[in-house]
């Protein structure tokens, strides 16, 4: 079953941001845009290649009303600690969130059950706490923050645009379209 359209689950975490300790529920989250941006752990390989990349896009995705998440299976100790060792995670503004009870993986269906680990899943989630945008990728795929704002925009206008959609390689200021039945077999 997919996750698209459901209301998140409720939870309730800890995350690391800025030198504090904070919680965080499905409350913390609703009224603004807000990606969870799952991945495997702390101290590996591809992981702080993707959470430098969308701390460089940052303050872009905040002038978009979008908050981000990072989100692992370790503690937010370990969190804190990654900071303070890393050079580009020292960067990374956005709250570092511990997930050691694995229930947002589970919840998000990210769970790699025998590994205790999160898959790289990604998840836009609208101001009404609804999932608007899922991707998972493979451990060894690396995501792109630009790539992910550009999804993001196309899900912003949809909701303040109803009725239109947005083709493959939309970018803000590009044409959409109106389905409709005229359109079938044009396009």
């Amino acid at each position: 079953m997919s996750l698209i359209n459901t209301q998140i689950k409720p939870f309730k975490a800890t995350a690391y941001q800025a030198g504090q300790f904070i919680p965080l529920t499905e409350a913390s989250v609703k009224g603004r845009w807000s990606v969870f941006f799952f991945y495997p752990a702390d101290f590996t390989f591809v992981c702080p290649t993707e959470l430098g990349d969308l701390a460089d896009h940052h303050a872009e995705f905040q002038k978009m009303g979008v908050d981000l998440y990072g989100i692992s299976t370790d503690t937010h100790f370990t969190h804190k600690a990654w900071h303070d060792t890393s050079d580009t995670i020292s960067k990374v503004n956005y709250p570092l969130v511990g997930d050691p009870t694995l229930s947002l993986a589970r919840n998000f269906d990210v769970l790699i059950e025998d590994a205790g680990m999160a898959m790289r899943g990604t998840f836009l989630i609208n101001p009404e706490g609804h999932i608007k945008l899922m991707e998972i990728n493979d451990d060894g795929v690396g995501r792109d923050a630009k790539e992910l704002m550009r999804k993001v925009r196309a899900a912003q206008y949809v909701a303040a645009n109803p009725g239109e959609v947005c083709p493959a390689k939309w970018a803000p200021g590009a044409a959409t379209l109106t389905p409709s039945l005229d359109l079938v077999g044009k396009i």
